[in-house]
């Protein structure tokens, strides 16, 4: 199997140096020369476009950061769906709406491209050990047939429903989980600084009491550390947040906390560490709110 990866960031990037420790032939394709080059070193092939990639491959995996590139590389001008898909597939792993997965795959359709719906969640080096999980949505034949592929990729993997769309909206739920998360526990260290306690001692107390969470264990020490070198952009969680209370208000469904987690968030932004990691969040929640 030749697989393609359109999008080569923390996370699309550790996926090809996976696949390629593995032997899995690889091309890639990003606008940026330095993940590429990277990519090349480990023996991938870099495209010229993702129509390129497309014609070169046996499964295309699309990991950038919107609805909108997500389209702009399967449907756009010099896109996947230029190409004659018969008998191959697309998985789209980044994080964005339902209604453009479901969109981007009426799409493919027309072209002959199978789609299935993957976000993928972990980090880079969950990504890199091929260990992060996963959220399909797609036909139940392709996604059996796209298991050894999957099985590289990630564990665990869920099945969430036979529909382009079910993983976005499962991945949805999660990240608006995460970020609730991230933002209470930057609000209660924040807390426990201006309190005069030892935030790290601190962290010991949670990480053994009930006010545990993955998220806390995973950013909470080095947002202490003050290490912000993105993993997982503070924009792209305000984005994801975004989506997911878009999915709210589209059933009815009141998010107290999703909207207030938006908010430290798109401070958090405001205040200029967009690009840095969402543990920065920690340093939103110690400055003063003269709002």
């Amino acid at each position: 199997m030749h697989v393609g990866i359109i999008g080569i960031g923390n996370m699309g990037l550790a996926m090809a140096l996976n696949l390629r420790e593995r032997g899995v032939d690889v091309t890639v394709r990003d606008l940026r020369t330095g993940p590429e080059t990277i990519a090349r070193t480990a023996g991938a092939t870099v495209a010229a476009s993702p129509a390129d990639l497309a014609a070169a491959v046996d499964v295309v995996i699309t990991v950038v950061g919107t609805g909108a590139e997500t389209r702009e590389v399967l449907l756009g001008a010099d896109g996947v769906a230029t190409v004659d898909g018969a008998g191959r597939a697309v998985m789209i792993c980044s994080t964005i709406a339902p209604d453009d997965v479901i969109d981007c795959a009426a799409g493919l359709a027309q072209a002959g491209w199978q789609t299935l719906d993957a976000p993928i969640s972990g980090g880079p080096a969950r990504a890199r050990a091929g260990s992060m999980s996963m959220m399909l949505g797609g036909a139940p034949a392709l996604t059996a047939s796209l298991d050894p592929l999957l099985a590289m990729l990630g564990e665990p993997r869920f099945v969430i429903g036979p529909h382009p769309g079910d993983g976005a909206k499962a991945k949805l739920v999660n990240n608006l989980l995460a970020a609730v998360n991230l933002a209470a526990a930057g609000e209660a260290f924040a807390l426990a600084e201006r309190l005069g306690l030892d935030a790290k001692t601190v962290l010991d107390v949670v990480c053994a009491s009930s006010g545990q969470s993955w998220i806390a264990a995973d950013r909470i020490p080095r947002a202490l550390a003050g290490d912000v070198a993105p993993r997982a952009h503070a924009r792209i969680l305000t984005k994801d947040i975004g989506l997911a209370l878009d999915c709210a208000r589209g059933v009815g469904q009141p998010a107290t906390l999703g909207v207030a987690a938006q908010a430290v968030f798109a401070r958090t932004c405001a205040l200029g560490w967009a690009e840095e990691d969402d543990a920065a969040v920690l340093k939103a929640c110690r400055q003063p709110d003269t709002a």
